[in-house]
């Protein structure tokens, strides 16, 4: 009785192991045992933040708080992320010593007012929720890193100021239109992504901060404001998917370099106060023909190295080894009344600026011919000093202002002349005052590159760090020049002296310059095949 007994059992415990594995194979892979496997090790994760004080209930899929048997009021970091809580669980907002809560992907429609009992939040991760509004409490926290992207967030509230201790904020891929000005106040942010929102301005106040990285792709941004040139500390500007206008989307593709070099040119336009490496750009005038965006637009074939000159492949044109580039001014254009109206207005200011000048001179020359009579007039006779008088009467007042009013237009014909001939050969703009765009020599150097590659050996430029030259490299630039022009030939009494370029006080003898320059005789280096 016994065997058959034992016999039978054993062939029932194979039979129920058979079906067991043929229930396993059938049943889909990853649920096997996974409710049981869930709930033992969020038990094990809930002991452990007991035990370590961090808490790590991350994509469990959990709609309620399942801590609530345990005492974890000694949590220091909290990762409830990739879970589907509708609000943050009022247990957590009693964590007082938690400096970390992540709450990444969840459902999470609003910030309950007792997050402020969490006074030592530094980190708070709220991102890929459904947050329409950002409380104003919430910036009484100490937060160092707050990240609440991938909402449905429509503005940023004025208290955002609050926060002194911010140093990352990314508010990206949001509904947000306007930035507040009190964001300005944020004087430890490091980090700023606005990426993906419907921004058309970026506030003047951000240019404070001493912003590392900045980030505002994907928005309908026009322009970058000049003041942004001061964010010295910058070392990461995004800003690809805008529709830029200022600066143009060519200069931008070059990168943040080109961009701030035309934000100083854009902001030494708008103070009048042209600088020797930021040209100005003119906004009434053009050239005939279709200028190129920069110097290295000019010289694509170039090379760097130490502070010397380095010519292009073909040899007919050089650039020196700093980049060195003068923006262009794209002009949109003009209906024919605008530029009537523009031209007449030039006109009228140019005839009352010369008959101002005009009346000055007048009356410093009839003061120093009265002081010259009066002196005569206590060395010589009455009858001398009489007839000195009649002299001095018959002198006709309206021939010397003419005479001084044609010298002026003449001077100003030649300075037209002079940047005429500048703009042609270098394809370039130059701003309203020449002087001060020729004071450091290095357009003038380029155009002796121009004319004969590799003339001046050496050009001193500015750089973002060092945008004016010294007065001793400024020095060296335009005696280089003018070295220059005597090896191609320019004869000695054309040559202008050094003074006139440097202090801007002979614009007509080195227009003379310039003219014998470029009337020389072109004459194309030999090219030497290689074997």
């Amino acid at each position: 009785m016994t065997g058959p007994d034992h016999g039978s059992a054993l062939e029932f415990t194979e039979l129920l192991r058979a079906t067991h594995s043929f229930t396993n194979v059938c049943r889909p892979r990853g649920l096997h045992q996974q409710p049981l496997h869930t709930a033992r090790s969020l038990e094990r994760a809930l002991e452990d933040a007991v035990c370590s004080g961090i808490l790590n209930i991350s994509g469990r899929k959990l709609r309620d708080y399942p801590g609530l048997s345990y005492d974890l009021t000694d949590t220091t970091q909290a990762d409830l992320s990739k879970n589907r809580f509708g609000e943050i669980p009022p247990e957590v907002c009693m964590f007082a010593p938690l400096e970390s809560l992540n709450l990444y992907h969840n459902c999470i429609k609003m910030i309950p007012e007792a997050i402020v009992n969490l006074q030592m939040l530094t980190y708070l991760n709220i991102s890929r929720n459904q947050l329409s509004v950002l409380p104003k409490f919430l910036f009484n926290l100490p937060l160092r890193v707050l990240v609440v992207s991938n909402n449905k967030l429509v503005s940023v509230p004025d208290e955002i100021g609050k926060a002194k201790d911010l140093m990352e904020l990314d508010i990206s891929c949001n509904e947000i239109q306007v930035l507040p000005a009190q964001m300005g106040k944020l004087l430890a942010l490091r980090e700023l992504n606005i990426r993906r929102n419907c921004l058309q301005v970026l506030p003047d106040e951000l240019s404070d901060l001493p912003l590392i990285r900045l980030d505002f792709s994907c928005n309908k941004i026009t322009e970058i404001p000049p003041s942004y040139r001061k964010l010295s500390q910058l070392q990461h500007i995004v800003l690809d998917n805008n529709p830029m206008q200022s600066p143009p989307a060519q200069i931008c593709l070059k990168g943040k370099i080109h961009i701030f070099k035309y934000l100083n040119m854009q902001a030494c336009r708008l103070d009048k106060k042209p600088d020797s490496l930021d040209l100005p750009t003119l906004g009434k005038r053009c050239l005939p023909q279709q200028l190129t965006d920069s110097m290295e637009d000019f010289y694509p074939s170039k090379n760097h190295g130490p502070d010397s000159g380095i010519g292009s492949d073909n040899g007919d044109k050089r650039l020196s080894t700093t980049e060195v580039c003068i923006y262009i001014h794209t002009l949109h254009p003009q209906s024919e009344k605008e530029q009537l109206a523009e031209e007449e207005e030039d006109e009228l200011k140019e005839v009352l600026d010369l008959r101002k000048i005009a009346v000055q001179l007048l009356q410093q020359e009839q003061q120093n011919r009265w002081d010259t009579h009066k002196h005569t007039h206590e060395q010589a006779s009455m009858t001398f000093s009489r007839s000195s008088r009649q002299e001095f009467g018959s002198t006709d007042p309206s021939f010397t202002m003419r005479r001084k009013m044609e010298h002026l237009r003449e001077e100003m014909e030649q300075i037209r002349l002079l940047r005429q001939n500048l703009e042609s050969r270098l394809k370039v703009l130059l701003p309203e005052d020449v002087g001060a765009a020729l004071m450091d020599g290095v357009v003038l150097c380029h155009l002796a590159n121009h004319i004969r590659p590799r003339s001046v050996a050496s050009i001193h430029v500015p750089s973002p760090a060092v945008p004016k030259l010294s007065m001793a490299k400024c020095r060296r630039n335009v005696e280089n020049f003018l070295e220059a022009c005597k090896k191609l030939g320019v004869p000695q009494d054309k040559l202008c002296l050094p003074h006139h370029i440097l202090e801007e006080r002979g614009l007509v003898k080195v227009g003379v310059t310039v003219q014998a320059l470029l009337d020389l005789p072109s004459s194309k280096p030999t090219q030497l095949s290689t074997l």
